[in-house]
């Protein structure tokens, strides 16, 4: 069995490192700052499509109209992103700017309106300053490329209060030829599992079934993105994103390029319950578990990169609640920027999330220090333990004791500095 573990991650490939996929970036003046704020991502073809969105209840125009492309085709051209604007709470004129931001797009590069995805981040209840947005658009679609100098460019201009460029991929071998996965995504605060939690796009050559595409990605998010939390605080903008041009398979079969995969069956196309599938997967899964890491590495004001791992639950989803509990617990993030070692947080933090297990059974340790065991605190090596707490990644580890079930999340410490950013974010 293939793991995500096993492949090479390489923070070099970007969007535009799988064959057919070009982009595109610009400053329209949405941000204030003057750093770009409009990508573009455009397939030479049409791609296999599929995508995840928030599940928040209070829904940015962008995603609306993204939802109503999807439900309509499952072939794409290529996404148009916008940041610094989260065009969410902007009523009917929100969905139209988002509209006609997509039929502008469209017309440079030559597909109909509904052929592309929009994702949009930043501040909410604002109206787009369109007059800016217009100019801007040709000027992103001028220049589309491919290469290191364009994937930073579209990685670059999707960030709001991100201080660096997240991006990451990987290549594999299927039926014989080799397939390249690559993406970016953004995100630093506003950060909670319900769907993915940030903007990400992902684009890939292999010749994907998009029912096994959708299903695909869906898997990859649960086990990564909705294991991710830096404040507990579902975003009204999370997409997530992936296409799949087929351009590494062309020529297998008689299939013309970039075609292959889109329909159902297909020779030679990747589909699910098979090696070849299992094995596109695997890789999926860790460029998603790359990005989400690479996400709470950057967080608002965050210190520590956090990984709470709970084994022995009931069941998985017993497992889930009890890590996400930890994870999103400000008591817990606080203890470890202080570098305190309060275990009575993490447990009473798991014990809240309606587990079955109690005290009794649990074991605690912190890196590989046992701090907590059967229902009393456990003598540990104070050097250690405080060795652990100093460092820049730390594990945390609860056994429940009571079963098979097993979770992980990503989380960070909670700062002085994220408190100060989320305090001035709109003044």
């Amino acid at each position: 069995m293939t793991l995500a573990s096993d492949f090479k991650i390489d923070r070099g490939l970007g969007v535009t490192a799988a064959k057919g996929f070009r982009a595109g970036a610009a400053t329209c003046g949405i941000k204030t700052s003057g750093k770009p704020d409009l990508a573009v991502l455009v397939c030479e073809v049409e791609a296999a499509a599929a995508a995840v969105f928030t599940q928040n209840r209070v829904v940015g125009s962008p995603v609306i109209v993204s939802r109503e492309h999807l439900a309509r085709r499952s072939t794409m051209r290529g996404v148009v992103v916008s940041s610094g604007n989260a065009n969410t709470c902007t009523g009917e004129q929100g969905v139209a700017d988002a509209r006609e931001m997509v039929a502008l797009v469209a017309r440079r590069v030559g597909c109909e309106p509904e052929a592309l995805l929009i994702a949009q981040t930043g501040v909410i209840g604002r109206p787009l300053p369109m007059d800016k947005v217009r100019a801007g658009i040709p000027a992103a679609c001028a220049d589309l490329a491919a290469g290191c100098d364009a994937d930073a460019a579209f990685a670059g201009a999707i960030m709001t209060t991100d201080t660096v460029r997240k991006q990451a991929g990987t290549r594999v071998a299927l039926a014989g030829r080799t397939v390249t996965i690559g993406g970016a995504t953004k995100g630093v605060g506003m950060v909670a599992p319900n769907m993915a939690t940030t903007l990400s796009f992902l684009s890939t050559d292999a010749a994907v079934e998009p029912k096994f595409l959708q299903d695909a990605l869906g898997r990859a998010v649960g086990r990564t993105f909705n294991c991710l939390t830096v404040d507990g605080h579902t975003s009204t903008s999370d997409t997530m994103a992936v296409l799949a041009s087929g351009f590494a398979m062309q020529g297998k079969a008689g299939r013309r390029p970039g075609v292959a995969g889109l329909c159902p069956g297909e020779a030679g196309a990747v589909v699910g319950g098979t090696p070849e599938g299992n094995l596109f997967e695997a890789a999926l899964h860790a460029v998603c578990d790359s990005l989400a890491r690479q996400i709470v590495a950057d967080a608002e004001g965050g210190t520590k990169v956090i990984e709470v791992r709970v084994t022995g639950a009931a069941s998985d989803d017993e497992a889930r609640r009890a890590a996400g509990a930890i994870a999103n617990s400000p008591l817990v993030k606080c203890a470890f920027f202080g570098q305190d070692p309060n275990w009575g947080r993490i447990v009473s933090a798991a014990g809240m999330a309606g587990i079955s297990s109690g005290p009794e059974t649990m074991r605690l340790a912190l890196g590989s220090v046992v701090i907590f065991e059967r229902g009393t605190p456990v003598a540990a090596d104070r050097a250690a333990l405080k060795a652990v707490m100093a460092a820049r990644e730390i594990a945390v580890h609860l056994d429940l004791g009571a079963g098979r079930g097993r979770a992980r999340f990503l989380t960070c410490d909670l700062s002085y500095d994220y408190v100060k950013i989320n305090a001035e974010y709109t003044t």
